[in-house]
């Protein structure tokens, strides 16, 4: 008894999920994915540029029109726009297509900065209200944070650290070798003696 309900609670799910599936897959409809980096780099001493962008993708099946993005994290306090802008807009977004903006902002305060992901507007046709999507957040940002100088070997340190047991294997092998494959010369030595 309890096999057959199961069978039937199974049943049941299986046709849901091919109903659901059919149905998503019938409607056509733009699905944006957004991508937001920021890059920091010390431009002076108490100033560090931010190199962001953001890269969009329409995964869906239909076209995005009127598609605009707006990243206002960034306060005017904070930031100073050096290229670009905080928005962009475009026509239309294809499906399986993608596009990307990208800005520079300059920042002179010392702070941890948490930005908020970007915002994506689009219309779709069949649908009368814009429809919202968001980038991925990013990381918290140390700005301006005090960092130890880099020691000018530190690339060799870490270049040893990585390979080192490696080549060690890789010489301990090669001796073996070595010692394996050449005569050792108290076998010379006897066998010169053998002909005399």
């Amino acid at each position: 008894m309890e096999i057959s309900k199961m069978a039937i609670f199974s049943a049941i799910f299986l046709a849901m999920a091919l109903f659901s599936a059919a149905s998503a897959a019938s409607v056509d409809s733009p699905f944006i994915v957004a991508h937001k980096k920021v890059s920091v780099s010390r431009f002076a001493p108490g100033v560090e540029r931010l190199a962001v962008s953001v890269d969009l993708y329409n995964r869906g099946t239909a076209t995005a029109y009127d598609v605009s993005l707006t990243d206002d994290s960034w306060t005017p306090e904070l930031f100073n726009i050096i290229t670009g802008s905080t928005s962009k807009s475009w026509e239309r977004l294809d499906a399986g297509s993608s596009v990307s903006h990208s800005f520079v902002l300059e920042c002179q305060i010392k702070q941890v900065f948490y930005g908020a992901p970007a915002v994506i507007r689009f219309r779709v046709p069949s649908k009368a209200a814009l429809q919202e999507a968001y980038s991925t957040p990013i990381l918290p940002l140390d700005l301006l944070a005090d960092r130890p100088p880099e020691k000018k070997f530190e690339w060799a340190t870490k270049w040893v650290a990585k390979y080192a047991p490696l080549l060690t294997v890789l010489s301990l092998v090669g001796l073996f070798i070595h010692t394996v494959a050449s005569p050792s010369k108290s076998s010379a030595a006897k066998s010169g003696k053998k002909r005399r």
